[in-house]
């Protein structure tokens, strides 16, 4: 619901769509209490005695900033924080149940991926995106991912690709779904899977950003005929991993073509 300024409230996030309310993220202490780790402070009682185990490091508490951003993340591919709207952080943060400021680090992230803007004294506009950015961006991403798995298919065995099998039939069961932010997880997950084959963090640091930033939506709710376009997505991962099990570099290189001008 937007306020007299144009900023949505934070009823503006729909709790079911994959952003966590107030109950789902930590609060601004940083997270639940977690149990010290137990250490031995025995002394060995001899010489020949097993010496004592050194002490564990300390469990890392898990960042609200870091599952703001998540959650934002998610509504953004889901197409809840909608094109054009700006949104104020401290609405946001009591949505989530939190104080602003996570939530105003968080947006801070997504303005330097290109996913909002900073709007002075109001908050942060959804960047409205064009066919022509998207289109952009797959053709990117077809140059750096095609001849990387072109390249494995030349070299890499049966049992490899199969070991990827369970990824691209998650996938199927994320297209199935209809939610676009579950099915952008899986998605991104079958292509990491694949270009980490290739040995080169770098490579797929740079292959999962451009990704992610792919997926935003154009704007608005997902639709039926936004279901059967990932289910489509999904049974393309499934023929290229047959594909690249059989080595049939044509087949591979028809698929991917049409995988990435599809998207």
């Amino acid at each position: 619901m937007r306020d007299g300024s144009g900023v949505r409230d934070g009823s503006g996030v729909r709790d079911g769509s994959g952003v966590r309310d107030g109950s789902g993220v930590r609060d601004g202490s940083g997270s639940r209490g977690v149990p010290a780790p137990r250490t031995s402070s025995a002394a060995p009682s001899s010489p020949s005695a097993s010496p004592s185990v050194p002490p564990r490091p300390a469990i890392q508490r898990a960042s609200v900033r870091g599952q703001i951003l998540d959650a934002l993340r998610a509504a953004l591919v889901a197409g809840e924080l909608a094109p054009g709207e700006v949104y104020s952080a401290p609405a946001l943060g009591e949505s989530f149940g939190v104080s602003a400021t996570p939530v105003r680090e968080a947006m801070q992230q997504l303005a330097t991926e290109g996913a909002v803007e900073v709007v002075p004294n109001r908050g942060f506009r959804v960047v409205e995106r064009g066919a022509r950015e998207l289109a952009e961006l797959a053709e990117i991403r077809g140059l750096i991912e095609a001849p990387v798995m072109l390249r494995l298919a030349r070299t890499l065995s049966v049992d490899d690709w199969e070991d990827l099998r369970p990824l691209a039939e998650e996938t199927a069961r994320a297209a199935a779904v209809g939610c676009r932010a579950t099915y952008a997880e899986a998605d991104r997950a079958f292509h990491r899977a694949i270009l980490a084959l290739a040995g080169n963090e770098q490579l797929v640091r740079i292959a999962d950003d451009l990704h992610r930033r792919a997926q935003w939506p154009l704007g608005g709710s997902p639709t039926a005929r936004a279901r059967l376009e990932l289910m489509a997505d999904a049974a393309q991962h499934l023929a290229l991993l047959d594909a690249l099990s059989a080595q049939d570099l044509s087949a591979v290189e028809a698929l991917l073509r049409e995988h990435f001008v599809s998207m």
